[in-house]
């Protein structure tokens, strides 16, 4: 009998990750040839770290957590949305560490000697094997989530991270950071209980790094957060550019629309608002119910209503974030935000923070729950030369918060994607806080 198709995706993985060559030549032109304040090194880390983790896709593994096998697909782009689609995959944003880990094989400026690096990348899947801690026999535990890498760190080349102590380090948490910043404290005693999530960025051992996720804290030190991952991921340029094309001619014929859950309660909620303001205004607000997750791997539920709509609304939910934010910016679809902390103050290194009245709009929720904003009138208030003008920074802003398929032509390369975007910065980012500490 031969393997589960799931089974055969994971080895496919674990053999391409630890079979590629170093960058070629041609890999190295892609950006700029000069690696000057460039150089990455890959951190060796033992498999139960990264690629063994994958072998427990399966919920069989966690009964209360959701099987990702079929997603970790296309080193996590997941399986494409129909046979002929070259560009469009129902890509699961928690899988972002395996694909960032299979685009960091590619970058054009690593090297095997980390005392040559200007930072230091550590391919560890620590959202993934967040699981290990919350559900299962190790269950209640999550104030261990990260002390195994610590203890490696310190044991395996300790003058790799005795260097600069971390401070050259980085990975990616493909989550909330709110998630993995549990109190150490919690859990000791009825007093103090312990509340959903892991410990991991509340290790002192950790403090110094530099943390890319999807959600950053309202006061971020370690975590600085990146786009999530939508599921168009073009191979190459034309492909990229007909989309643009299609977003740029598509018909906008309804004002607003808002693909999500939520909102049922009778509590008043921005949520709750927006959905009432659907049911008066069927004409001009578009609801795609996606309760449950069913439109979690299903882009085509969404993509389209988003194409036909002049705004998308962004409601913050269980947290301030969504993806459903950068879905929106990819259709042109002018998100219609609640909050600041739902993007204005996270992704600053891919949309800058003093840039989002030309692309977006912003409501307060308090005013809409509160004061009984209309969110329609609102909408229809803004003159359409001034809605056209927004649509046009937003297609701008297409190139910034896509992730492109790894293997992509050179054409397509030399376009900065949201990785690009994501590892400039962290560089600058490592580059200051090393001058920092180098003065104390």
């Amino acid at each position: 009998m031969p393997p589960p198709q799931s089974t055969v995706t994971i080895i496919l993985i674990i053999l391409t990750l630890t079979t590629l060559p170093p960058p070629s030549h041609q890999q190295q032109s892609d950006l700029d040839s000069d690696c000057t304040n460039r150089w990455i090194h890959i951190r060796h880390l033992p498999p139960p770290f990264n690629l063994h983790i994958l072998n427990n896709c399966s919920s069989t593994h966690h009964p209360f957590s959701t099987n990702f096998c079929p997603f970790a697909t296309n080193h996590g782009l997941g399986i494409k949305t129909h046979n002929q689609s070259h560009s469009w995959f129902r890509t699961d944003p928690s899988l972002l560490e395996l694909f960032f880990h299979r685009r960091m094989l590619e970058y054009p400026c690593l090297t095997a000697d980390p005392t040559a690096a200007d930072a230091v990348y550590l391919p560890y899947y620590a959202a993934l094997d967040s699981r290990h801690y919350l559900y299962g026999p190790d269950y209640n535990s999550s104030d261990q989530h990260g002390r195994k890498l610590a203890n490696f760190l310190r044991q395996d080349s300790p003058e790799i991270w005795n260097n600069h102590l971390g401070h050259d380090h980085f990975l990616v948490l493909a989550g909330s950071a709110w998630d993995f910043s549990q109190p150490l404290s919690n859990g000791n005693g009825e007093s103090n209980p312990r509340l959903w999530g892991t410990s991991f960025l509340e290790l002192p051992e950790f403090f110094n790094l530099t943390v890319l996720t999807l959600e950053s804290r309202a006061y971020p030190f370690q975590e600085i957060s990146i786009p999530y991952l939508t599921s168009f991921h073009p191979p190459n340029l034309a492909l990229f550019e007909s989309w643009i094309k299609r977003v740029k001619r598509s018909k906008r014929t309804t004002l607003m629309l808002f693909a999500g859950g939520g909102g049922i309660s009778s509590t008043p909620n921005v949520r709750r608002s927006i959905r009432l303001e659907c049911e008066i205004n069927t004409k001009l607000c578009n609801f795609v119910d996606c309760s449950n997750g069913i439109c979690e791997h299903d882009p085509i539920k969404f993509m389209k209503p988003m194409l036909h709509s002049s705004f998308c609304l962004q409601p913050p939910g269980e947290t301030p974030t969504r993806r459903s934010t950068f879905d929106s910016i990819l259709a042109g679809c002018i998100p219609v935000f609640f909050e600041d902390l739902s993007a204005k103050k996270q992704y600053r290194w891919h949309l800058p923070e003093d840039k989002y009245e030309e692309f977006s709009v912003m409501i307060p929720k308090e005013d809409v729950v509160f004061k009984g904003v209309s969110v329609v009138e609102v909408l229809k208030g803004i003159p359409t030369s001034e809605v056209r003008n927004m649509r046009e920074r937003l297609i701008e802003m297409i190139p910034r918060i896509v992730y492109r398929k790894h293997g992509s032509s050179l054409g397509l390369r030399n376009k900065k994607d949201a990785f690009d975007i994501a590892v400039e910065g962290t560089l600058q980012r490592i580059k200051a806080r090393l001058e920092g500490t180098s003065d104390q």
